[in-house]
């Protein structure tokens, strides 16, 4: 079976002068196209600046185009077979969303997977992690679904007629994950009640997969204990961690589709955070941490980088984190921008306390490569999986970096039953308070846009909740337990915005920038409000100094911008990260 893995990313190594070595291509900001006589002021300084701090971008015009988003998918990474995981995104999900295949589509798949398993699929195979997450999928709709879910008639048709051929060519923790205890498959089954596990590792999660399939729950310690066991997992070496990605998909997928407890969580969320040492501490007030989504935009503007410059104009320090792309939608994010623009985004925590502390930028971006190693060797397993595992969650509420100070955290969310495991994994954290954010596209740009009397059921865009340590309690005597919590619909009429369609972008980093630089620029109009909305919104909800009053933060924050301050910071942040070490 193809392994979906790729060999580390290097980190843009640095030359004698500071600067990635590669060819130059300084200034790539020139390039946005016409805008206002602003806009052109703003694109010559960066190229300026660029140019000055000698940045360095690698030349990749000829090969892919950098300004969309799905250009950022890493080279050579295998693409998971298209049949196989449009039948993923049907079953591998909740019990109440799982659509189970009909008989034609149920043969198709199954089809695929025998031909693929017989080598007869060169150029489309079916990989191991899409086997395994399938087949976890199949499992635990029939030993713990409810009814409407399991499988359908068609389903079962489809099996009977094809697993007595493919038991013959599956390898072994396949067939354990289709039939664990050898009570679906009858006495084609009986592989999985005696499997162990090819190694050490193996054997732990082979263990904790039984649990899993059969629909149930793990404890704090279990999970920790297995995520450490199997990651990173890299390509076979004399020092990799052998690991089946038919296990490690099933492991991941399985606990999401049984609706993860929070002691599972909490174990996702906190596994990894002394793989690197010590926590760097930054000596600053106030620190926001910032979760947005991985994955991504595709439709609409992506605000947070401008709003953690704007922010940083007025002390409030905020640390960005992620991936340059991610599965399942592979749209636009910071590090794509930061990229684009010729920034250094292969940071270390040690290197982003240190732009934290800097009076010229006081923010930073850290790469998920960089900040935490073994959850960034499965960014390929997670694409073949199709649907978001656990980390999509516990990812969002990361602390890369403390603060001598203040520190709060910030996440965005979409699905319903998130919004508390969010807030619950934040208090975890101890930090002085939370906000999570139902924003455009699940991520945190909230909108000005007026709500429609059309609008979808479940909670609406702009819906936000949280936690605040009072004022008048001193945070390290409560130790953490005294808190004020609050939920809010933010209106942004009743703040005296006007209702504007948001700007779509629609996976093009090269227009997300252009909006974004242009609003920092002082053009006004819906991008400039969303920016302004946004940051002052987060200031008033965390209980930031100078923002109890929410129109002297939505001045505050209009001042940041037309002052030119959040521009400098931003253009000066692209500069400085080729200097800092």
């Amino acid at each position: 079976m193809e392994s979906v893995l790729l060999r580390p990313l290097p980190s843009a190594g640095l030359g004698r002068r500071g600067s990635p070595r590669g060819p130059r291509r300084v200034g790539a900001v020139v390039g946005f196209g016409e805008r206002s006589r602003c806009w052109r002021g703003v694109a010559v300084a960066a190229a300026s600046w660029m140019e000055e701090a000698g940045v360095a971008v690698l030349e990749e015009g000829v090969r892919r185009n950098p300004a969309v988003s799905d250009s950022y998918r890493p080279q050579g990474m295998p693409r998971p077979n298209a049949t196989v995981l449009e039948a993923q995104a049907r079953v591998c999900t909740g019990p109440e969303q799982t659509r189970p295949l009909g008989e034609e589509q149920a043969m198709r798949v199954l089809d695929t997977i025998l031909r693929s398993a017989m080598g007869e699929l060169k150029d489309e195979p079916v990989s191991s992690a899409q086997l395994g997450a399938f087949f976890a999928g199949m499992t635990i709709r029939a030993n713990s679904f409810p009814e409407a879910t399991q499988w359908s008639e068609g389903e079962r048709r489809a099996m009977s007629l094809f697993w007595p051929r493919l038991i013959n060519v599956l390898p072994p923790e396949v067939k354990f994950i289709a039939d664990p205890e050898g009570t679906i498959m009858g006495a084609n089954g009986l592989t999985g009640p005696r499997y162990v596990g090819q190694s050490t590792a193996e054997m732990r999660l082979v263990g904790a997969l039984r649990e899993v399939l059969a629909g149930g729950h793990l404890g704090y310690e279990e999970v920790q204990c297995v995520l450490k066991d199997v990651l990173p997992i890299e390509l076979a070496n004399e020092n990799s961690k052998m690991v089946s990605e038919a296990l490690l998909s099933a492991f991941l997928i399985g606990q999401r589709m049984n609706r993860e407890t929070d002691r599972e969580l909490k174990g996702y969320c906190l596994a990894f955070d002394d793989e690197l040492g010590p926590t760097p501490v930054a000596d600053v007030k106030s620190l926001t941490h910032y979760g947005e989504p991985y994955d991504g935009n595709t439709r609409f503007f992506r605000s947070t980088l401008f709003v953690a410059a704007v922010r940083a104009c007025y002390g409030e320090a905020c640390l960005l984190h992620g991936v340059e792309w991610m599965p399942p939608k592979g749209g636009i994010t910071e590090g794509q921008m930061l990229k684009f623009m010729g920034a250094n985004t292969h940071l270390s925590p040690l290197q982003a306390k240190t732009l934290l502390e800097d009076e010229s930028t006081g923010f930073a971006y850290l790469n998920l490569q960089e900040a935490c190693p073994p959850l960034s060797s499965i960014i390929g397993i997670r694409e073949h999986i199709k649907k978001r595992p656990p980390l999509a969650t516990s990812e969002k509420v990361q602390q890369f970096v403390r603060a001598r100070g203040r520190e709060s955290m910030v996440a965005g969310f979409y699905h319903v039953g998130y919004e508390d495991p969010l807030l619950m994994l934040m208090r975890r954290r101890t930090v002085h308070a939370g906000l999570v954010v139902k924003g455009e596209e699940g991520a945190l740009s909230m909108t000005t846009k007026e709500r429609s009397v059309h609008a979808s059921k479940g909670l609406p865009v702009n819906h936000c909740s949280g936690f605040r340590t009072p004022n008048s309690i001193n945070f390290s005597e409560a130790d953490g337990i005294s808190r004020e919590g609050f939920k809010v619909i933010v209106n942004a009429q009743e703040l005296g915005f006007e209702s504007t369609e948001t700007p779509r972008t629609d996976r093009s980093v090269l227009k997300n920038l252009e909006l974004g630089l242009a609003a920092l620029g002082g053009e006004k109009g819906p991008t400039y409000d969303r920016i302004v909305l946004n940051a002052a919104m987060v200031d008033h909800l965390l209980g930031c100094t100078g923002a109890e009053d929410i129109q002297s933060a939505l001045e505050r924050a209009r001042e940041a911008i037309d002052s030119g301050k959040a521009l400098s910071r931003l253009m000066n942040y692209i500069k400085i990260t080729h200097k800092v070490s």
